[in-house]
C-alpha cells in the first residue's frame, strides 16, 4: 500500500469512530443494529466493498437496510457479483473490520488482507459498487458514510442507485456483471414482459371467479408497497389494491409486513372484516419475503399461507411444464434433456408440507437454517426451488438447463409451433426470467404466484387447501454456552451434549406426529427449540417438555 492510500484511509476512518462497547457480527442480514451506532459499520463496509469489487474485477453491491426490523434500526450488506449475498469466506474480514479499534487497527487489517487475497491495489484496475437504501429516514446519512468508505480506495466509485427494495439492488448488480441494462426501468420491464407472457398463454378454461380478480397487499409501509404502486400500473390483468403504502402515515414494520402477519398470524393494520375470504399478501419492509393470507371472520385472525405454500405452488406449476414439455407429441424428440427438479427446506419448514412435496414425487433435500445455505444447495439442481417458511425464497435455474431449454424452444418452432411443448418451453423460459435469481424477491414473487394462480383455475382457498399444517410452538431457553450445543443432519439432531438426543426422542414418542428439534442461536447464548405434533395442545406441551429439557442440560441451573 503506497503513502497515499495509506494517509487516505486513515484521515477517512478518523472521522469515523467506532462505537464503544459494541461488538457486530455480519450474518445472513450483514451488520443490523439501532441506526445511531451504525455510521462506522457502514464506512467500513464500503472499504469492504471496493475491496471486494478490486478481488473479484466485477461490480459488487452495498444495500443499506434492515428489513422486517423496527423503524429506528438499520443495517448494510453486500451483494456479490452473482446477486447474491456476500461470500462466507469473507464474514470473518467484515466482522474484523467492523470491530477495529482505531484508524491504525483498520489500515493494519487491510494491509494484511488485501496481501493474503492477492487484491489488485493501487490503481491496478477500478472498483464499481452500486448503493442502495430503503426508505428509513437514517439511510441519507449512511448512504455517505458508505460513500466515503468506497472512496477511501483510490480510484473506486460508488453510484448511489436510490431508494430501493433490496432485491432490486440485488438484481442490479447481477445484471450489470451480464453486461445488460441495469436501471429500475430495466427491472420492472424484466418483470412486467415475461409475466404477461404466462398470462397469454393461461389455458383456455381456467378462468377463477370474479371475487377473485382483486388482489390485496400490504406494503408494510415500506418501499415495496411504493414500488408496487408504480408496478401495477403495468399491468391491466392484475387488479392490486396497495394498503400501508408508506404514503398515508404509517410506522415501517409497525403492525404490518410479512415478518408480523407469519409469525403474529393476525391481520396486519389496514386490513378487516370487508377483505374476508379476499386474496391477500404481505411484503416485508424491504420486499424480499412474501406471504399471502386470509382473513378470516372474526378476531383479526387469519388463515396464512407462508414461504411453505408458495414453494408448493411454484413447485408443481414447473413440474407440469417440465412433464409437458419431455412427452412425446408428433414430432421426434431430438434433443431430450432430463432435468433435475429439487426442492430445498430447512428443518423449519412444517412437517406436512414436505410430506405433500414427497407425495408428489419431488425431490426434497435440507440444509442448515440461513438463505445462503438454501441458495447454495438449490443451485446444484437444474432447477432448485428453495424458501423458508416467513416468504423467502427464489427459484434457481442453471446455465446448462437454460441453454437446453432455449434450443428445445426454437426447435419446437419450426417443428410444432402452437404445440403444449412449444408452450411449456415458453413458460418455463418466462418463469426464469420473471423470478429473481440473485436473491428473493416479494414482487416478483407475487407476479409468479398470480400467474400460475390463474394458470391452474385456483382460488387462494384451494391453494391453501393442498395440505394442513401440522400445528407448531416455538420457544427460546436461555443458557450458559450456546456452543455447547452441536447438530448435525441439516439441525435435525443434536449429538452434543450427550443424553440430550435420546431424551427429546422419548419425548418425540409421546405425541402423534411429534417432531422436535433444537439449534444454538447464532448471535446470542439462546437454544431455539421448534416442536410439532396432531394438535396445538401437543405441539405446546411437546415444545415445553423439549425446553425443560435443554435447561436441564445446559441452562443456568444445570451450571449451579
Amino acid at each position: 500500500m503506497n503513502e497515499e492510500q495509506r494517509s487516505l484511509l486513515l484521515k477517512s476512518s478518523s472521522r469515523f469512530p467506532p462505537p464503544q462497547g459494541v461488538k457486530l457480527s455480519y450474518g445472513t442480514a450483514g451488520f443490523r443494529a439501532d441506526a445511531s451506532i451504525l455510521e462506522s459499520t457502514v464506512y467500513r463496509v464500503g472499504i469492504l466493498a471496493a475491496l471486494r469489487s478490486l478481488k473479484t474485477k466485477s461490480v459488487i453491491g452495498l444495500m443499506i437496510t434492515a428489513s422486517h426490523n423496527k423503524v429506528s434500526d438499520n443495517g448494510v450488506k453486500i451483494a456479490d457479483p452473482s446477486g447474491g449475498m456476500l461470500t462466507q469466506n469473507w464474514e470473518p474480514f467484515a466482522d474484523a473490520l467492523a470491530n477495529a479499534s482505531d484508524p491504525g487497527d483498520l489500515v493494519r487489517l487491510i494491509i494484511e488482507f488485501v496481501k493474503k487475497e492477492n487484491i489488485p491495489f493501487e490503481g491496478v484496475c477500478p472498483a464499481e459498487v452500486l448503493l442502495g437504501r430503503d426508505t428509513r429516514s437514517s439511510g441519507r446519512s449512511l448512504l455517505e458514510a458508505a460513500k466515503q468508505g468506497v472512496s477511501s480506495i483510490v480510484g473506486a466509485i460508488a453510484l448511489d442507485m436510490g431508494v430501493l427494495t433490496t432485491p432490486q439492488l440485488h438484481w442490479m448488480v447481477r445484471a450489470r456483471n451480464k453486461s445488460m441494462k441495469a436501471s429500475e426501468v430495466d427491472y420492472f420491464e424484466q418483470l412486467s414482459s415475461p409475466f404477461r407472457c404466462l398470462m397469454d398463454l393461461i389455458p383456455e378454461g381456467s378462468k377463477i371467479n370474479e371475487m377473485d380478480d382483486k388482489l390485496i397487499v400490504d406494503g408494510a409501509n415500506g418501499v415495496g408497497g411504493e414500488k408496487l404502486a408504480g408496478l401495477k400500473k403495468m399491468f391491466n390483468s392484475l387488479v392490486i389494491d396497495v394498503r400501508n403504502s408508506g404514503k398515508e402515515g404509517g410506522v415501517l414494520n409497525e403492525g404490518v409486513g410479512a415478518d408480523y402477519v407469519q409469525k403474529e398470524k393476525v391481520v396486519p393494520c389496514g386490513f378487516g372484516p370487508s377483505d374476508v375470504g379476499l386474496r391477500c399478501a404481505s411484503l416485508d419492509g424491504d420486499a424480499d419475503r412474501l406471504v399471502y393470507f386470509l382473513v378470516l371472520p372474526k378476531d383479526n385472525n387469519i388463515d396464512l399461507i407462508d414461504g411453505d405454500k408458495i414453494l408448493s405452488l411454484f413447485a408443481l406449476f414447473v413440474k407440469e411444464q417440465l412433464a409437458i414439455l419431455n412427452t412425446n407429441g408428433n414430432e421426434k424428440i431430438n434433443n431430450y434433456y432430463h432435468a433435475r427438479l429439487g426442492v430445498v427446506q430447512t428443518a423449519y419448514a412444517n412437517g406436512a408440507s414436505t410430506d405433500y412435496l414427497k407425495k408428489q414425487g419431488l425431490e426434497v433435500l435440507f440444509t442448515p437454517t440461513g438463505v445462503k445455505y438454501l441458495h447454495e444447495k438449490a443451485a446444484e439442481f437444474d432447477i432448485g426451488i428453495y424458501f423458508e417458511a416467513n416468504g423467502h425464497g427464489t427459484i434457481l435455474f442453471s446455465e446448462e438447463f437454460l441453454c437446453w431449454l432455449e434450443a428445445r424452444d426454437n426447435e419446437l418452432s419450426s417443428m410444432s409451433k402452437g404445440s403444449e411443448q412449444k408452450k411449456a418451453a415458453l413458460r418455463l423460459l418466462a418463469v426464469s426470467k420473471l423470478i429473481n435469481q440473485a436473491v428473493g424477491d416479494a414482487l416478483s414473487g407475487l407476479l409468479l404466484v398470480e400467474a400460475i394462480l390463474r394458470h391452474m383455475g385456483w382460488s387462494i382457498h384451494i391453494w391453501n387447501a393442498l395440505y394442513q399444517d401440522l400445528p407448531s410452538r416455538q420457544l427460546k431457553v436461555k443458557v450458559v454456552d450456546r456452543t455447547a450445543v452441536v447438530t448435525e443432519n441439516a439441525e435435525t439432531v443434536v449429538v452434543k451434549p450427550p443424553g440430550l438426543r435420546e431424551a427429546i426422542n422419548a419425548e418425540i414418542a409421546k405425541y402423534p406426529q411429534g417432531r422436535s428439534f433444537v439449534r444454538p442461536s447464532g448471535t446470542e447464548d439462546i437454544i431455539r427449540v421448534y416442536a410439532e405434533a396432531s394438535t396445538q395442545d401437543a405441539a405446546d406441551s411437546l415444545g415445553n417438555s423439549v425446553a425443560r429439557l435443554v435447561d436441564k442440560f445446559l441452562g443456568f441451573s444445570s451450571s449451579s
